[in-house]
């Protein structure tokens, strides 16, 4: 019978090592902390530690190190939490072989910082080795009592031991003073100069990734904040680097988005990448950082490799469904099955490269935990529920002890709390899709709700404020009902589509209006009639003021140096606030009796020639701002006298450029004057303002030397 792999787990109440296929039976006698031959549960030796938190072993087991709770002995100072044991026979001690007795520590560290807290061993455990401030100390591992070498280096912050037969560390330097952040390899123990480095910005912290031959190094760098805003969780890079020295590169990656997971393949020649917004890509590149091979898009976040490098596990776990896709690399990287492992939080591949072991842990998650083993072949061979279950993971074996056969077939036989489990999971009559409302139902689903790898559209990240896009994928700030007919575009009365002013006549384009717009609208219309007639009436001095006569200069003249109060006031409307500061009502009751001079009216005119005002430039501007319709004009015709009189407008922008220049200068003046006034009643100026006040004797001098004595 072949060797049965194993995993172990720890609870709240226990810690249990339990053989899997085929036998999946539990070991007994883990009721103490003791370190067990798992393979027969013999036990080993015992711990005299108290307060352990943390366990970890040596790449051969031939030591395990245990990190305490932070403590003071009894001088005051920090204890020594940080133990190293040895878990083998010393030939040198007394003692039966085979016996049972407590080790004593081979090691003792004060390590406060819980986060990196384990020592990191070469693969052959002929060296270990330490971070401490600016310096990393490495030890000969049956020796922790004298530091064997010293790496320093300033503002180290964390360090990688690579495996295979080459010595080497990679450390990690973080940006520092304006200077780039950097990884540097050396060799062990020559740690003059570097071996290879790599230097690069946005990069708080690093995950160092060796390949087994500790040939090449995968660098992950991470920012805490991305500063363009597009991810809450920071931005991400990654790098690639050869302990030699001889190649160095950013890998280019052709989705925007955030690194998800990055693996190294068990040969050391390829890594798998899953990169970008959800649905992610998931791609393989060489050691060259050269993409080999896609997979579809998918909302997944995680990859794994089999042991021996056939089989590559694409995931989507945490926050997504927890959908598994094994593809067989053997077979041009054809799909072998989809498995659904929902809220699973723990997955990792079994030392055979058969089976895939699952689990829900806390406190991730404080319900529904346990360990599910399933087949490459997407059955499920193993269930376990266990309360609060903290961690679990296989017993390491080397890849000698389980050669490579085919996985595939036979296909073993479940385990009985696995048919159990099937049998009651109830399996749905239908596929359950999104929700529907009833108008929606039987209708083709739009693209912008379908997700890219379904045919939607791709995500477009940005700013919301700037984009003026929908959750940032690209389409238009308007309600659309799916099935239903795509609203017509509201435009503002006289408007354009797509931007710009209608060209359309009047009264065309008033089906989009309200009720009251409608309304207004025509009232608007009905006003200007009016005021064309009445403009209509009074030709005579309208022609004196358009230039009809010789003194056209001279009205010109006569009307600037009235109250520019009433010059700007059309007859029944208010001020223009873009020409006028804001007034007070009583000091526009004021200029508005002010300044009235009867002489200026025509006598012989009729009654509604009077309701143009007294000030003919106030006629003047007001018609010249008319824009006058083909109707307008007819109720015009019809209210004017038999004297067929012709009216010539003259446009704002017409006349000489002298008289713009004018015009423009004694609008200066007005503004002018409406800041001193608004000063002289005690409110505060701006900066801008008061230059502009001082810049009063300037305007009247180019005033004066255009001719004009106002």
């Amino acid at each position: 019978m072949a060797i049965p792999t194993q995993f172990a787990y720890r609870t709240l109440k226990e810690v249990g090592v339990v053989n899997a296929d085929p036998v999946y039976a539990a070991l007994p006698g883990f009721e103490r902390v003791t370190v067990v031959d798992a393979s027969i549960g013999h036990t080993i030796t015992t711990l005299p530690a108290q307060n352990v938190f943390e366990l970890g072993f040596s790449p051969r087991g031939s030591f395990v190190i245990t990190w305490e709770r932070v403590s003071k002995d009894e001088d005051g100072n920090a204890a020594k939490n940080l133990k190293v044991w040895r878990t083998v026979e010393d030939t040198s001690s007394s003692g039966t072989p085979g016996e049972s007795t407590e080790r004593s520590v081979v090691g003792k560290f004060v390590q406060k910082s819980q986060t990196g807290w384990n020592l990191q061993y070469t693969s052959d455990e002929q060296y270990c080795a330490r971070a401490v401030t600016n310096e990393v100390h490495f030890y000969e591992s049956g020796n922790l009592g004298t530091v064997w070498n010293k790496l320093r280096v300033e503002g180290v912050v964390d360090f990688a031991l690579s495996p295979g037969k080459n010595h080497s560390i990679a450390v990690f330097i973080p940006e520092r003073k304006g200077q780039p952040a950097a990884v540097r390899v050396f060799n062990i123990p020559q740690f003059s100069s570097a071996a290879s480095q790599k230097t690069f910005y946005k990069g708080d912290k690093v995950t160092l990734r060796w390949n087994n031959l500790g040939t090449s190094l995968i660098v992950l760098a991470q920012t805490e904040v991305d500063k363009t805003g597009k991810s809450y969780y920071g931005e991400t890079n990654l790098y690639i680097l050869s302990a030699n020295g001889g190649f160095d590169s950013r890998i280019q990656l052709d989705k925007e988005g955030p690194i998800h997971d990055v693996t190294w393949s068990p040969n050391s020649k390829e890594f798998g990448v899953v990169y970008g917004y959800m649905p992610a890509k998931t791609a393989i590149f060489n050691a060259r950082a050269v993409a080999t091979h896609t997979f579809p898009l998918a909302p997944r976040n995680t990859i794994l490799f089999s042991p021996h490098g056939r089989f590559v596990l694409v995931a989507g776990f945490g926050n997504l469904a927890g959908q598994m896709d094994i593809y067989d690399l053997e077979k041009d990287y054809e799909k072998v099955v989809t498995i659904e492992a929902s809220n699973a939080s723990v997955c990792e591949w079994s030392p055979d490269g058969k089976f895939i072991l699952t689990a829900t842990t806390s406190p991730r998650l404080r319900v529904d935990n346990g360990v599910r083993i399933w087949h490459v072949g997407g059955g499920l061979m193993y269930n376990e529920e266990l309360n609060e279950l903290y961690s679990v993971c296989w017993r390491p074996e080397p890849l000698e002890s389980h050669p490579l056969s085919n996985p595939l077939h036979p296909v073993p036989t479940p385990h009985v709390s696995a048919l159990a489990y099937l049998g009651t999971v109830k399996t749905p009559s239908k596929p359950a899709g999104a929700y529907r409302p009833p108008g929606a139902r039987g209708q083709v689903t739009p693209l912008h709700f379908k997700r890219e790898d379904e045919g939607g559209a791709a995500h477009i990240s940005g700013s919301s404020s700037s984009s003026g896009t929908i959750n940032g994928f690209g389409k238009p700030r308007r309600r659309e009902v799916p099935g239903a007919e795509p609203a017509s575009e509201k435009l503002p009365p006289g408007a354009a589509p797509g931007g710009g002013v209608s060209l359309t006549t009047v009264g065309e384009g008033d089906e989009g209006l309200s009720k009251a717009a409608l309304k207004n609208k025509k009232k608007r219309e009905a006003k200007k009639a009016k005021e064309a007639a009445e403009k209509a009436a009074g030709g005579s001095s309208a022609g004196d003021v358009f230039g009809g006569g010789d003194g056209s200069g001279d009205v010109r003249r006569a009307n600037v140096t009235r109250n520019p109060d009433e010059r700007d006031r059309a007859p029944g409307r208010e001020r223009s606030r873009s020409n006028l500061g804001p007034r007070s009502h009583s000091q526009r009751r004021d200029n508005a009796s002010s300044g009235r001079d009867p002489s200026r009216h025509r006598r012989n005119q009729s009654s509604q020639s009077r309701g143009m005002g007294s000030n003919p430039s106030s006629a003047t501007e007001s018609m010249t701002n008319l824009a006058i319709s083909s109707s307008s004009n007819t109720q015009t015709a019809a209210s004017v006298p038999p004297s067929n009189i012709e009216i010539s407008v003259t446009s704002p922008g017409g006349g000489s450029p002298q008289d713009k220049k004018l015009r423009g200068l004694l609008k200066k003046i007005r503004a002018i004057d409406d800041l001193k006034m608004r000063l002289a009643g005690g409110e505060k100026l701006e900066d801008t303002q008061m230059k502009k006040i001082a810049t009063e004797d300037g305007v009247r001098r180019e005033l004066e030397a255009l001719g004009w004595n106002g």
